[in-house]
């Protein structure tokens, strides 16, 4: 578990069978979707050191399954707000809950020490964001599901100290793979999933000196491998490579922190 005065996070698991992120401020504890059935959250919930009922609040990115296919549950039995956007509550995905807040995109919120910044993405869905983590003046970046990177999105995410970056499939792969042509247009396209060669353009464009940690996720199953990752990834790390880490469908990310 974790000490105060730190930003920190981990993953109860990335991939397109469920997707779950938590950070921390060391006394504030959110968890940014859940995929996941209650039971299977419960279970990884713990293997990290954390009750349910000690999260302060779910924050939803969109309304897409593998991300929002536990939160209704969790929050009923927890009795814990949810965050989202108008658009992801009006996809009729989520079912009663015992609270819930709007976020307004680009619009700065907190939950007590952690200040939130949540930023438009371009991804199929109602009203997509992705967040921007603020604690102890370091900065942590949720950065998934998102087709291209845009030039809002690399200003909204340069400087962060931190990064959760989707890398979800190999463009060969995909093309060369069991998918549907219709599939492999939508994952592939601008308003899919980002394809390795892009998070590592991606990178480069904002910069990796001031990151500690560089955290893939979202990795396709059927379209992607962790070597091929590495592959893109490695030869911009100057040597560093041990500030890149693979957040697994199965098993997750233990809990790192932002010094």
């Amino acid at each position: 578990m974790q000490a105060p005065g730190a930003l920190r996070f981990a993953s109860l698991g990335s991939g397109s069978k469920g997707n779950a992120t938590l950070v921390s401020d060391g006394e504030t504890h959110v968890l940014v979707d859940c995929g996941f059935g209650m039971r299977e959250t419960e279970r990884r919930l713990t293997q990290v050191g954390l009750h349910p009922r000690q999260l302060e609040a779910i924050l939803v990115t969109h309304e897409h399954g593998d991300h929002i296919g536990g939160v209704g549950a969790l929050a009923r039995r927890h009795g814990l707000p949810v965050y989202l956007t108008p658009g992801s509550w009006l996809s009729g995905r989520l079912g009663e809950v015992p609270r819930h807040h709007w976020i307004t995109p680009q619009a700065r919120f907190a939950i007590k020490g952690l200040e939130i910044d949540p930023v438009t993405v371009p991804h199929d869905a109602r009203e997509p964001v992705q967040f921007r983590f603020r604690a102890h003046g370091r900065c942590l970046g949720v950065l998934t599901d998102l087709g291209h990177p845009s030039a809002h999105v690399m200003e909204a995410f340069h400087g962060c100290d931190a990064l959760i970056l989707e890398c979800n499939h190999d463009r060969r792969m995909l093309a060369e793979g069991p998918y549907p042509p219709r599939l492999k247009r939508r994952v592939g396209g601008d308003w899919g999933h980002l394809a390795n060669s892009q998070a590592a353009q991606l990178l480069k464009t904002l910069g990796l000196d001031r990151l500690q940690r560089i955290v893939c996720s979202h990795l396709s199953e059927h379209n992607n491998r962790p070597e091929l990752v590495l592959e893109a990834l490695v030869p911009l790390l100057d040597g560093d490579e041990a500030r890149l880490l693979v957040a697994a469908q199965d098993s997750g990310l233990d809990w790192q922190t932002v010094i």
